[in-house]
Formats: structure tokens, C-alpha cells, sequence
């Protein structure tokens, strides 16, 4: 859950029907979108965050560490909320293939999501998908089977 600038996770308590929060963090930035997903072939779900910063990350929860950790940083564009700059809209792929991060006018990124030798998550460079003269009210990501997404 996202409260402007703060990251909370919150866990069902099944035997009492309850929602705890389980661990809060401040990020220091206002958190524009949020998103969870998972990869193909994982059983873990991962967050990918956008923020005011101009950047997209990749959040873990270590449940050893009791905290989020970071997996994987990228810079989109500028800092501040800006009607130009892409972080207002987060759609993924059901297959954890790929992200889009859009603008309201304007700048839309797609990136592909892979794993590095080490078998953590990383992200592609940006695939553009800009398209001028469009208003984008909010995005979906789509089942497409195993074509490409």
C-alpha cells in the first residue's frame, strides 16, 4: 500500500479476519504508482515502484531482514510530477514479461523484464512507445498468450 511518500505492507490474519500492517518505510519521494508482479517461473512477487524522482525500481521483501531491498533502479526521466514525464500509469504483463510506465501526455516506456547471471530481476533498456496528440487516461496490460507482449 502507498500513502504519498510511505511504503506499507500489511498482512491478513486469517484466524481473526484482521489486516496488520507488517512493516512501513518512508521513501523520501511521492510515490506516483505502484504495481506488484511476478516473474515467469517465480514463486515470489516483487513491486515495481514509480516515483517523483524520475526513476523506476524493483522492490523484495526479505522476510530475514524484515525490509524491502532494492533489485533493480531506473532512471525514466525527470524529477517532479510532470504531465510529460512518465510515472503517473503502471500496467504489466500477467506473464511478468514486460512493463509500461506512461505519461498523460506523451513520454510511455516499455521495458522488458529478464534475470542476470545471478538469477536476480533486471530491466531493459527503454523501449519507446511514444505517441504525440494523445491524452492517456490509464493503461491495462493484456494477456497476449505467448506472443510478444
Amino acid at each position: 500500500m502507498n500513502h504519498g511518500g510511505i511504503l506499507s505492507l500489511y498482512e491478513l490474519r486469517e484466524e481473526t479476519g484482521e489486516l496488520n500492517c507488517k512493516y512501513t518505510k518512508e521513501a523520501f519521494s511521492i510515490v506516483r504508482e505502484i504495481m506488484p508482479f511476478r516473474m515467469l517461473g517465480d514463486t515470489r512477487d516483487l513491486l515495481v515502484v514509480a516515483s517523483d524522482s524520475g526513476r523506476i525500481v524493483v522492490l523484495d521483501y526479505n522476510v530475514a531482514n524484515d525490509k524491502f531491498e532494492v533489485q533493480h533502479c531506473e532512471t525514466y526521466g525527470k524529477s517532479g510530477c510532470r504531465r510529460v514525464v512518465a510515472g503517473e500509469y503502471l500496467a504489466g504483463d500477467p506473464k511478468g514479461r514486460a512493463i509500461m510506465i506512461a505519461a498523460v501526455e506523451r513520454q510511455k516506456f516499455i521495458y522488458l523484464l529478464n534475470r542476470d547471471k545471478a538469477g536476480n530481476p533486471c530491466i531493459s533498456s527503454p523501449i519507446e512507445a511514444h505517441k504525440n496528440g494523445t491524452v492517456t487516461y490509464t493503461i491495462v496490460g493484456l494477456d497476449s498468450g505467448f506472443e510478444n507482449p
